[in-house]
C-alpha cells in the first residue's frame, strides 16, 4: 500500500503533481492549487491510500514539488 499526503495549503499551483500523475491529482478552478482526488482531509493535511501501481508517478510528483508538500510512503 502507498500512502499519499498533500499540505494543500501551502500549494502554489504550479501543476507539476498534475502533469506527472494525472489520475491522482487535479488543479482547483476555484482557488488554482492541487487536489488529491479521492484524498480525505484532517487538519489541512489531506491523505490517500492507493496501491502500489500509484508509487512511481506520485514519487515523481513529490520530487518535482517546488515547496515539497507531497509525501509518499509504502507502507
Amino acid at each position: 500500500m502507498v500512502i499519499i499526503t498533500h499540505h494543500r495549503r501551502k500549494c502554489i499551483g504550479c501543476n507539476y503533481c498534475v502533469e506527472l500523475a494525472q489520475a491522482y491529482w487535479r488543479m482547483s478552478k476555484r482557488d488554482g492549487k492541487s487536489v488529491l482526488l479521492g484524498a480525505e482531509e484532517k487538519k489541512g493535511v489531506h491523505t490517500l491510500r492507493v496501491g502500489e501501481e500509484a508509487l512511481e508517478a506520485n514519487e515523481a510528483a513529490a520530487k518535482a514539488c517546488p515547496v515539497n508538500i507531497i509525501q509518499v510512503k509504502v507502507v
